[in-house]
């Protein structure tokens, strides 16, 4: 996580709020894909969005830390888990 006097607060929330949209959207897609899955467009969105997301959300680890734990997030040195605030914390 980057040190307290180089924080971006803006950038962080921004990066956030951006992660939630395409969660959104991917829950979505996931959802109507359950019930139409030849949909080969549904599926292509579903694909670009993962993409997206996936980078986004190594962006935004690289700058702020892990946002999930267990494996699911690679964690710099020192250990991030104990630097708030955590991602479901905002």
């Amino acid at each position: 996580m980057t040190s307290a006097n180089n924080f971006d607060e803006q950038h962080y929330y921004a990066l956030l709020e951006e992660l939630q949209a395409i969660d959104f959207v991917l829950v979505e897609l996931n959802l109507y894909l359950d019930t139409h899955p030849t949909d080969a467009n549904a599926v292509e969105q579903f694909n670009q969005f993962t993409e997206k997301r996936w980078a986004l959300a190594n962006e935004f680890e690289t700058l702020y830390g892990p946002l999930q734990n267990f494996g699911r997030s690679y964690s710099g040195y020192p250990w991030q888990w104990t630097e708030e605030p955590w991602p479901w914390q905002v």
